[in-house]
């Protein structure tokens, strides 16, 4: 971290808090790396449904500079009044959840209802569930630390809420968010001092069920068999991958050029969303591809980093913020880049920060808001922890704690 120079014989009014500056960094670099492949990757969308080819980007900046505006919003607000109100923030997620399928107030798209009708515009309650579910985890580990670290039934309560939004979610039907807030449970609560066998032993039933969710509809099963094999079907149910694998080819070292991608030309299906980082291995190559890695892979590293400094020095629902935050959108990054590669089955996860979407953008940014609020309160708590232990080149008597022995020396 980067610090300031100070005088010893300056005395400081307090600790002073930071924002971790390669995590602000990363998370701006692919902001702004986002507004670029979105205008690049949702001109031929915008211009094939005959709505101006600006269109996309131009939402995109909306959704952005509300997002920045969250991000502000949070980056100010002490994570303590966030913690306070984690029970009553989880039971609005739940509510939300349910509300999806309210009819002409829950919206159905493609086949499913992941969307809440609000007039002018349309939200998907899953990206706001996501932070909330954090912000829940983290607080419940600070408050049962001593249960969850040495009892099995402590995991019952965090697991069991986790439980019935993964039911939620597949009742949508959500596959991808459903597995993401299943592996962030089981990850926070194991960083939360949690025992692998209990962990286990919770989850072992659990695994038939996610067995028959995987399996019980015929499109999902197609898709954890397609991708496996995708050129046998180029032109059915292999098609998205297919595509998306001739774009990322196309790209070579260097890529074709930004803005000079052919398979975004109404060839890659959601070239704009899900399968944005294809357009950007096609028209950055491997160079682009690496430095999106590079730069999710600092968000992640930093993040776990921190998180680990705010559990030692006594900041533990800061820590598990920083922990979950930054797992939420490693994982999710992964998942869209292994959708995007052909490594794992075709999921409806955006990329974090650079896909276009409303509820997606915002709240991310707002997710990336509270992670740097969390550097912050840490950072703070370890320069106060450095102020205490610092010894002051000059030690001066003071009137008030001049003890008796000095008393006397003087009076000699």
């Amino acid at each position: 971290m980067f610090g300031f120079g100070t005088s010893q014989a300056k005395r400081r009014q307090g600790p002073r808090g930071k924002f971790d500056l390669p995590l602000l960094v990363a998370l701006v670099g692919l902001a702004c790396l986002g507004v670029v492949m979105v205008a690049s990757s949702s001109i031929a969308v915008a211009d094939s449904q005959h709505i101006g080819q600006f269109y996309f980007l131009k939402h995109h900046l909306m959704y952005l500079t509300l997002g920045l505006v969250a991000a502000g919003v949070a980056m100010r607000t002490e994570l303590k009044d966030i913690e306070k109100h984690a029970f009553f923030l989880m039971l609005v997620a739940f509510i939300m959840l349910l509300a999806v399928f309210i009819p002409h107030f829950g919206m159905k798209l493609n086949g499913a209802r992941r969307w809440l009708n609000l007039g002018i515009t349309s939200f998907q309650p899953v990206e706001a569930v996501k932070l909330i579910l954090v912000v829940y985890l983290a607080s419940y580990l600070v408050r049962h630390r001593e249960s969850i670290e040495t009892r099995f039934l402590g995991l019952l309560k965090p697991l069991g809420v986790s439980g019935v939004m993964v039911l939620l979610l597949l009742a949508q039907p959500d596959f991808g968010s459903a597995t993401l807030v299943i592996a962030v449970t089981i990850a926070m609560v194991w960083l939360g001092g949690a025992r692998p066998i209990f962990l286990f032993l919770m989850g072992l039933p659990l695994m038939p069920l996610l067995a028959i969710a995987a399996t019980s509809e015929n499109y999902r099963m197609k898709r954890l068999t397609t991708f496996l094999h995708p050129w046998d079907h180029p032109f059915d149910d292999g098609f998205q991958l297919t595509q998306s694998l001739m774009a990322i080819g196309r790209g070579e070292w260097m890529g074709v050029g930004l803005g000079s991608s052919v398979l975004k030309l109404s060839y890659l299906p959601e070239a704009h969303t899900d399968f944005i980082f294809a357009v950007i291995g096609e028209e950055l190559g491997l160079f682009g591809v690496i430095t999106v890695m590079a730069l999710f892979a600092l968000v992640l590293w930093r993040g776990l980093h921190v998180g680990l400094k705010g559990v030692e020095v006594g900041q533990r629902f800061a820590g598990y913020i920083a922990f979950g935050i930054s797992l939420m959108i490693g994982l999710q990054t992964l998942v869209s880049i292994g959708v995007n590669l052909g490594a794992l089955p075709t999921k409806g996860l955006t990329l974090p920060l650079i896909s276009y979407g409303g509820s997606s953008i915002v709240l991310t940014c707002a997710m990336a808001g509270v992670l740097l609020r969390a550097t912050y309160e840490i950072n703070r708590a370890l320069d106060a922890r450095h102020m205490a232990t610092r010894m002051p080149a000059t030690a001066v008597p003071d009137a008030n704690t001049t003890t008796a022995r000095d008393r006397e020396a003087v009076a000699a």
